[in-house]
């Protein structure tokens, strides 16, 4: 097993410093291909590639490539487990996430887990090279469409008092979960459930889930009941 490197100082070929990489994708078309494009740029060689989440921790480890390129949607580990596990047994790694999907809650949890960079599949050769250069020097890179949608995140209003409403809403219907008594409380504040995915950054279908679960905690069959039975 080779000991950890620096971002973007390992591998000298022919004189240059390249760039170590690990490619992390299911789809063998996608991987080969990938593996192909990156290993045409002249300061990148891709040293592994891994049909899955739990192989790419693995390479990560043993091969201490400047970056990770993850796939989210994987089988055995996830790009999201893979990319939490590289980030606390393999620091020095960077992960770059490329996939299809760019909704909220896949953005955020890939961001949480430790990614440096998120990219989506239609990404050109030149984006997804000056994305690789970009995180192996220590710097986040995200798509335009993903930045924007970041930035949406970060600045959608969430009511300064769903933290002590959540309180106040656990104490009253105890069966309820904290993340419950918060979706709750910003139902009864009037949120839509985009508004409350943007506040709490979750995705739409999380949001859905959880006023489920509240109707049939709180035996309510609407969300007008259930601002009815909160402000009672």
């Amino acid at each position: 097993m080779s000991g950890a490197r620096s971002a973007g100082t390992s591998a000298e070929a022919d004189g240059e410093t390249r760039i170590r990489v690990v490619v992390a994708d299911d789809q063998a078309i996608i991987r080969d291909g990938l593996v192909t494009v990156l290993g045409l740029l002249p300061d990148v060689e891709v040293v592994g590639a891994a049909a899955d989440g739990a192989e790419a921790v693995a390479l990560a480890v043993a091969e201490r490539p400047d970056v990770v390129l993850m796939d989210l949607r994987m089988p055995v580990l996830d790009g999201v487990g893979a990319t939490e596990r590289i980030t606390r047994d393999a620091p020095g790694v960077a992960v770059l996430v490329l996939t299809t999907f760019a909704d909220d809650e896949s953005i955020l949890t890939a961001l949480r887990a430790g990614a440096r960079g998120y990219l989506t599949k239609d990404a050109g050769r030149a984006e997804l090279a000056a994305a690789v250069r970009a995180v192996a020097r220590g710097q986040s890179t995200f798509a335009p469409e993903v930045g924007a949608r970041i930035v949406g995140s970060l600045t959608a209003p969430a009511p300064a008092r769903a933290a002590d409403r959540a309180d106040a809403l656990l104490v009253r219907f105890p069966t309820l979960t904290r993340r419950e008594a918060e979706v709750l409380g910003l139902v009864a504040d009037g949120l839509s459930n985009g508004e409350i995915a943007s506040a709490l950054f979750v995705g739409g279908s999380t949001v859905k889930t959880h006023i489920n679960a509240i109707f049939a905690k709180l035996g309510v069959k609407s969300r007008a009941q259930a601002i009815a039975l909160v402000r009672r």
